[in-house]
């Protein structure tokens, strides 16, 4: 079974001290492709790192986290364009909205996002959607630009089936997690109407780590675990979901 995970933080402050060893232990576990998000511009260094480390197994992606909008958020886009023309990245993530956490700086967010979109039309390259509590509103932002070629992932979603749907419709895909393992969390209602085709799996490690994991420190070799739950839900073997998911994920973010 080979399997990607498409949005891991393997350089959060978490991993630090057993960096190489996690990446080792997931491709033990058939995870053989880790996609990195960035956050802000201190993640950049420690990401791009690790990428260069881990060659053909570790990729980077560069983008403005709407949590780390704040006063600068300005100068910073300003330093990741120049990260963007000078650098190779597999897409602009993670971007989007946030209204779960701290709202004072929701203007400056959506305009943070609106930015970053329009970079990713401009190079042709996918987003990683970050969308707590706002999908709704992203989508209001990225409807007049879904004929413009866009294409990209709402990470973690946690949508309704309308918005599944309207997300899917328009050739982007969801991307599932650990909490697909949650015995409330209602995801396994919202994929049995939704063609593996249009998903991808993801831990976003070190957070929301699958059951029997939940609320331990989640790790890229737990995908597995997510991989398990979706073969039930389809009724598939995991081999078949590692086969589709990757497929997914390399056609995405066009890897080799």
């Amino acid at each position: 079974m080979s399997l990607i995970d498409t949005h891991v933080h393997l350089y959060a402050e978490e991993f630090k001290a057993d960096i190489h060893s996690i990446i080792s232990k997931a491709k033990e576990n058939g995870i053989n492709k880790m996609l990195m998000p960035n956050v802000d511009i201190h993640s950049i260094g420690k990401m791009n790192e690790i990428t260069q480390t881990h060659p053909g197994v570790c990729y980077s992606m560069i983008g403005l986290h709407p949590c780390y909008v704040k006063e600068d958020f300005q100068i910073q886009l300003e330093d990741m364009k120049s990260e963007l023309e000078t650098k190779h990245y597999v897409g602009i993530g993670e971007i989007g909205l946030d209204l779960y956490w701290d709202k004072t700086f929701y203007e400056e967010q959506k305009i943070a996002f609106e930015t970053q979109v329009k970079w990713a039309i401009e190079k042709k390259l996918p987003i990683a959607i970050h969308s707590r509590e706002a999908t709704k509103e992203a989508l209001e932002i990225l409807r007049p630009l879904f004929g413009e070629g866009l294409k990209g992932v709402f990470h973690c979603f946690s949508g309704t089936m309308e918005e599944a749907t309207e997300i899917t419709g328009n050739g982007f895909h969801l991307g599932i997690g650990g909490v697909v393992t949650f015995k409330n969390g209602g995801l396994d209602k919202i994929l049995s109407h939704i063609s593996i085709d249009k998903i991808i799996l993801e831990t976003d490690a070190p957070y929301l780590a699958p059951v029997p994991f939940r609320g331990k420190r989640n790790e890229s070799s737990y995908l597995t675990f997510i991989a398990k739950k979706i073969a039930e839900i389809y009724g598939i073997s995991m081999e078949e979901v590692g086969k589709a998911t990757s497929r997914n994920a390399k056609s995405l973010f066009k890897l080799t």
